[in-house]
């Protein structure tokens, strides 16, 4: 089973360029961040007609997931538990940035679809929000390896977990990104007994998902490493391979992130 991870920024402009690298990708399921939209005007019969299953949680101009899958999608739940507090820093619901749902190959593989908050400025109110949105994160990821799930963890995190996930790193020192404490508790998810499936594979530098649409970073390869995949202790034992289509970047309107996937024994 081929499960990519694609922060899209925005459907509308990206549709072509979607619509290509699931064409040559063919991943079996692919995990949409920032679709920019709401679920009524997702352009749902696109992906159903490439023969996707689609299951969307999305937000008007902001935010936004998406699920595309080839197999069923099964238990399909919207949001992120745990929200508290009022105002708008504090809703955590009224922002579109988590959907689950379980795809049943040769093993059921439950698909956690993120685009965490990206915190800046900090500190702040946006920063506070973050770390709450790291700890429900790290709650959710308790319940299900509790239940002893093949299940994984994918998206845009918003986080730089080590110096050599960057190009530079003494650039983000006083970012959201990078701060001490969004690398801890990055680490604290993966002390849990996840895996950080790129990692798993290769400790290769320059590899990065992410290149700011600025000061030329693309052709600089000023790039940082932003989008995981986190596989649990069973889903763990299945990863084959992890790939990042980093090509993607030089494509025509593309998007300042690129895919990452991962291929399952499943």
């Amino acid at each position: 089973m081929k499960i990519a991870s694609f922060n899209i920024n925005g459907i509308k402009a990206r549709l072509p360029l979607v619509q290509d690298w699931l064409g040559e990708a063919a991943p079996d399921v692919a995990i949409l961040q920032e679709i920019k939209t709401i679920d009524e005007t997702f352009p749902r019969a696109v992906f159903e007609d490439m023969g996707y299953n689609v299951e969307t949680h999305g937000q008007k101009s902001f935010n936004g997931v998406a699920l595309l899958s080839k197999l069923p999608l099964e238990d399909v739940t919207r949001g992120l538990p745990g929200a508290k507090g009022a105002g708008r820093e504090g809703v955590d619901d009224e922002e579109a940035r988590y959907i689950e749902a379980t795809v049943v190959g040769e093993h059921a593989v439950r698909i956690c679809g993120l685009y965490l908050p990206n915190g800046n400025p900090a500190p702040g109110p946006k920063y506070d929000y973050k770390l709450r949105w790291m700890e429900r994160l790290h709650a959710r990821a308790e319940a299900l390896l509790a239940q002893e799930e093949c299940f994984l963890m994918a998206g845009d995190f918003n986080v730089i977990p080590q110096a050599e996930d960057a190009a530079r790193p003494e650039a983000w020192e006083k970012d959201a990104l990078y701060l001490p404490q969004t690398r801890q508790a990055f680490r604290r998810l993966l002390n849990l007994g996840l895996t950080d499936a790129l990692r798993a594979r290769t400790q290769a530098p320059e590899l990065y998902t992410f290149w700011d649409f600025q000061r030329g970073a693309w052709a600089r390869n000023d790039g940082i490493r932003i989008d995981h995949i986190l596989l649990s202790p069973q889903c763990a034992d299945l990863l084959e391979d992890v790939q990042i289509d980093k090509n993607i970047r030089a494509r025509e309107k593309p998007s300042d992130h690129v895919p990452i996937w991962v291929s399952l024994a499943a």
